[in-house]
């Protein structure tokens, strides 16, 4: 298999779009809906574990792992570390919004 120029352009334009588009997307979101749009990521984040453990089960079981295996490997350890801190980010602020109803109950 081998990336031709047009290709490799098509593939850097869509991943440049797609950080464009996620930037505009995220800036508009209101402070309200951040939790639940984390809680979204967080469960796209667990797909992408499954994903990644299958494909680098894929790539080991194939005889000559290669590249596809390390692909796979770290795919599945970033989506560990997103996934995580998503819900540590969720959880925080979930913690946050628990603190100022009780503030308002006690006063």
């Amino acid at each position: 298999m081998s990336l031709t120029i047009a290709a490799l352009i098509g593939s850097i334009t869509i991943f440049v779009l797609a950080i464009y588009l996620g930037f505009e997307l995220i800036s508009k979101v209101p402070a309200t809906l951040h939790t639940p749009l984390m809680s979204g990521a967080n469960a796209i984040s667990g797909i992408t574990v499954v994903g990644a453990l299958l494909a680098s089960n894929v790539a080991f079981n194939s005889g000559s792992p290669g590249i596809a295996a390390w692909l796979g490997f770290t795919a599945l350890v970033l989506a560990t570390i997103n996934c995580v801190g998503g819900f540590m980010v969720t959880n925080r602020m979930l913690e946050m919004i628990a603190g100022k109803r009780r503030k308002k109950e006690v006063a």
